[in-house]
């Protein structure tokens, strides 16, 4: 468990909460002023091909939103930096205007499969590529780099893991093919077995 994560979000208020519903509260001391992102973590990030993304107008309003690509197309850069390509979409820009003003971001992976889930808070850049045309090469991804508008660096500050408890399965069409392939092989196997019985 990452002790940073702990100590940034369980503020007064929360603690406040944990004494009324459970008479006690969480407090957190000592903890590191950043957590870097171990192996474990690393490899979490390299499968993920989608996560959400949380950003706070000047409004104070948050807001999330959905950020995908090919597998693994969120980099680590380094135990503290996480880079991914930002692809062109609706053109409504509100996560890179939030960052603009409030580079305080959190991001939520999700591993729908196993049951898993990684949070990570940290402060964001957007640089333009068409101020750095080279950062495309080295973010964007086969037919997807005349699709990249921005890349977006992270300072990771820290992350937690979640317990899997109530996290529905769910499997992509990938997934789905690939437990379905050897079903598929045998029913074609018996399907020609009974093809030469009839014949």
């Amino acid at each position: 468990m990452a002790m940073k994560y702990l100590q940034m979000t369980m503020t007064e208020s929360v603690r406040s909460a944990q004494q009324q519903y459970y008479g006690r509260a969480l407090t957190i001391t000592d903890a590191p002023d950043r957590d870097p992102l171990g192996e474990a973590e690393t490899g979490f990030i390299a499968e993920r091909d989608s996560f959400y993304l949380g950003s706070v107008s000047e409004q104070g309003w948050p807001y999330v939103q959905h950020r995908g690509g090919p597998k693994g197309f969120v980099k680590v850069l380094d135990p503290m930096t996480l880079a991914f390509a930002d692809y062109r979409g609706n053109r409504q820009l509100l996560s890179t205007g939030n960052v603009h003003v409030n580079d305080r971001v959190a991001l939520f992976l999700m591993d729908y499969k196993n049951r898993a889930r990684l949070k990570i808070l940290g402060h964001a850049r957007v640089e333009d590529i068409r101020e750095n045309a080279a950062i495309t090469e080295r973010f964007a991804q086969g037919d997807m780099r005349n699709k990249v508008e921005r890349v977006v660096t992270i300072e990771v500050v820290s992350y937690d893991w979640n317990c899997p408890k109530y996290i529905t399965p769910r499997y992509s069409l990938d997934e789905v093919e690939e437990a379905m392939a050897p079903l598929k092989s045998r029913i074609a196997e018996l399907e020609a077995k009974l093809g030469s019985v009839r014949a």
